[in-house]
């Protein structure tokens, strides 16, 4: 599991079992679950999600 470290330090580690992608058409960041394949969220600003291992 991603943890929190000392404030200021930032995150240890990525979230497990998450990926993320980046759709060229809609220049958005899709979660999807890594076992399952399914979408979780949109990022709807246009940066990636924090923590989330790319693909």
């Amino acid at each position: 599991m991603a943890t929190n470290g000392k404030p200021g330090k930032g995150r240890h580690g990525a979230v497990r079992n998450r990926v993320q992608y980046y759709n060229p058409k809609t220049k958005q960041w899709v979660k999807a679950d890594r076992d399952s394949h399914t979408f979780l969220n949109v990022k709807s600003d246009g940066s990636p999600f924090k923590g989330v291992t790319k693909k």
